[in-house]
């Protein structure tokens, strides 16, 4: 029976410490950090996701604001809003709530926030000082996933580690924490041959590729530990990408779903939020 990674907890603990930080500060410079987020469409997920970092704000004492446009919006309008947050000396960071609707690219909208403000971590910029070993304003899954490892008390430093998932949200930059916490990583996607084998090598597993519960039992080595990033409706049910049951049994530790990394994301931008906000002083 492993060790069960509780996120909730975690999370708790450190959005503790970033309020008593906020206050002390709100009282010494007579200011409090500010997030603005940015949502178009209908996604319900999304407006969940927003709701909750809304009132993560609020239980913070930071400031929060949100944009909502249709589904129907052009990247004008979207630009607009991010300009005007830009220059919103009040908002220390900006996030676009992701997925968009299809008409919309992200790539065309994102590089549009102001890199000191980007909360998310998804810049060009902010990648790229993650990818030099110097970085700055990190993707928050990411960074939470890291945190969670390390309250296991889980020695990273050596260890063999895969990624399962190679997106700019995700995969890469939490190969590249894996990597400055001195394992050895390996990133698996959708064009990988012999997934099972190499996943099976692993000391450190993290999924986030979107697949309910697609890594088994039979791909895990005893003793590993197993982060589950997805999140996913199986029979009306939320689950991961992990077969929670099953591989529970053979990990050392495991983040359960929900109640794992999820708690973890909207920490870490409110983590990212105070960074951003103490650079004015």
């Amino acid at each position: 029976m492993s060790y069960i990674i509780d996120g909730k907890a975690l999370s708790q603990k450190i959005r503790a410490e970033i309020k008593e930080e906020a206050a002390k500060l709100k009282s010494q410079k007579g200011k409090i950090p500010g997030l603005a987020v940015i949502i178009a469409g209908d996604d319900s997920a999304s407006k969940i996701y927003v709701k909750n970092k809304i009132l993560a704000c609020h239980e913070a004492g930071f400031f929060s604001v949100h944009k909502e446009f249709d589904a129907g919006a052009d990247k004008e309008a979207l630009i607009k809003a991010i300009l005007e947050f830009n220059r919103d000396d009040n908002i220390d960071g900006i996030l676009v709530q992701l997925p968009l609707p299809k008409h919309l690219n992200p790539d065309e909208i994102l590089p549009f926030i102001d890199v000191r403000k980007d909360v998310d971590g998804l810049s060009a910029f902010q990648q790229g000082l993650l990818l030099q070993g110097t970085p700055d304003l990190v993707s928050c899954t990411p960074n939470g996933v890291i945190e969670l490892i390390k309250s296991a008390g889980v020695e990273i430093a050596g260890k063999n580690a895969v990624v399962i998932g190679r997106s700019n949200m995700v995969g890469k930059p939490m190969a590249m924490l894996l990597l400055r916490e001195n394992a050895t990583v390996t990133i698996c996607h959708s064009k990988t041959k012999n997934l099972g084998e190499i996943v099976l090598s692993a000391d450190i597993v993290v999924a986030a590729i979107g697949r309910a519960k697609f890594i088994t039992a039979d791909m895990i080595k005893q003793g590993a530990v197993v982060i589950d990033v997805g999140m996913n409706r199986l029979d009306g049910k939320l689950c991961g990408d992990v077969d929670y049951d099953a591989v529970k049994e053979k990990a050392s530790a495991i983040t359960p779903v929900p109640g794992g990394v999820g708690p973890m994301t909207i920490t870490m931008l409110l983590a990212n939020t105070l960074k951003s906000f103490k650079r004015k002083f």
